[in-house]
């Protein structure tokens, strides 16, 4: 979910998938002011939060919702919307901008990679004062570099632990687990009752650097220190994931878990092939999907010695580049999106949190939601703010899961190193 520099042919703009409809105006006409009569062209890349082309839920067929009712309410500015699942993204859009092509709009997981570089207009250039006012304050505060916004939060999460009640009930696990030796006592349990992955633990590249934050925060830890120093080497991260990996040698976990994406195992735990696993308000259409609608259970996530008094804070954000200087089209691109039905239709389609005073009270209701509408206030998050997180974290989807198969203190010590010398 956030910038990888890496080289390769990716499919760049050219091969653009266009949502909207082409319009009989010739290639010049995009560069055209709408002011002046002509039609203007907006280019933009999104990150797939549903399962693929094709598919009901689909970012392809969201986005083309969204842009279908914008460009019926202003004909003179097209949007063209390329969609790229999350695995793919960070690299295909480090190519275009390697080459030049950026697009006009980006929503995907970072955008502190970018401002070192200067190539994004800031957020007051490209959103109306009464939209930024309704932002949420503290997720507003993370789209900052040395004070000023550049990153627009555009959906959130939080986490917890969600457990099979037929799972534990058949393994005689009276409740969910507090602590992590409570949770080693349960998988154990749940091994012993035949369940194939007692906790399910993704290290692979889809969202790593998630997974592996909340049993950081579990033992007092994280990628940075309370000095905001990189901390990832610390005592308390290579204690942890020395804990972990004793779950994964004694086949408590999912196998191979640094090969495994969140998605993957959350399908297994809609199959009911797995005990425990930490997922988001997102989870949810997935395990209702699967039939486990009123079969789980959702609690805090495990700590070493209780239950966390903090979770896992996701945002995601979108952006505006500024070299095609298109700030008063993407302006009205953006007011559109916050202030009308789209913001509220990627929380009903997605199970996604709003980043609006708004749109939270609008979901304040909804029971399913509501672990982790309570869980925000407190939430923790990446070090966004800092432009080598647009460098640490790909390396850590990369690698990290390599420390609960190796040494973990080596792991963790090649990517302090990155951290330190990015």
């Amino acid at each position: 979910m956030n910038i990888k520099l890496v080289g390769g042919a990716a499919a760049g703009l050219a091969a653009m998938l266009v949502l909207s409809s082409c319009g009989s105006g010739d290639s010049g006409s995009g560069d055209q002011n709408a002011s002046g009569g002509g039609q203007v062209t907006l280019k933009m890349v999104a990150a797939d939060y549903g399962d693929g082309p094709g598919k009901p839920n689909s970012g392809e067929t969201f986005w083309k919702g969204v842009v279908d009712e914008f460009q019926a309410a202003n004909p003179n500015i097209k949007v063209e919307v390329q969609v790229i699942n999350w695995n793919d993204i960070d690299k295909q859009v480090a190519t275009m901008v390697q080459n030049g092509q950026v697009p006009d709009i980006l929503q995907t997981g970072d955008y502190s990679g970018f401002v070192k570089d200067g190539l994004l207009h800031k957020a007051d250039e490209i959103l109306s004062p009464n939209v930024s006012a309704d932002m949420l304050e503290k997720f507003a505060e993370f789209g900052k570099v040395d004070g000023t916004a550049y990153g627009i939060p555009f959906v959130s999460s939080a986490r917890a632990l969600f457990y099979n009640k037929e799972l534990f009930t058949k393994a005689g696990v009276a409740e969910p687990p507090k602590t992590w030796d409570e949770l080693k006592a349960a998988a154990e349990k749940l091994k012993k009752a035949g369940v194939s992955q007692p906790f399910g633990l993704p290290l692979g590249q889809e969202e790593a650097q998630g997974e592996s934050f909340l049993w950081m925060l579990g033992n007092g830890g994280g990628y940075k220190d309370a000095s905001g120093k990189w901390a990832i080497n610390s005592p308390q991260n290579v204690e942890t994931f020395t804990y972990i990996k004793g779950l994964v040698d004694a086949g408590l976990t999912t196998p191979n878990p640094g090969t495994k994406d969140r998605k993957t195992v959350w399908e297994d735990f809609g199959a009911g092939k797995v005990g425990m696993v930490n997922g988001g308000p997102m989870s949810i259409p997935i395990f209702d999907a699967a039939g486990l609608k009123d079969k789980y259970g959702v609690a805090p996530i495990p700590g070493k010695a209780g239950p966390l008094d903090t979770t896992l804070g996701v945002m995601d954000w979108i952006m505006a580049f500024n070299k095609n200087g298109r700030a008063a089209e993407i302006k009205k691109f953006l007011d559109f999106f916050y202030t009308g039905n789209a913001a509220q239709k990627i929380s009903d389609t997605y199970k996604l949190l709003p980043v609006t005073k708004s749109g939270i009270e609008k979901l304040s209701g909804d029971e399913k939601l509501k672990p982790f509408l309570d869980g925000l206030p407190n939430a923790s998050f990446y070090p966004f703010q800092d432009p080598k997180w647009a460098v640490v974290n790909p390396s850590i989807k990369q690698t990290i899961g390599g420390a609960v198969k190796e040494d973990p203190a080596q792991v963790l010590g090649e990517l302090q190193k990155t951290a330190e010398n990015s």
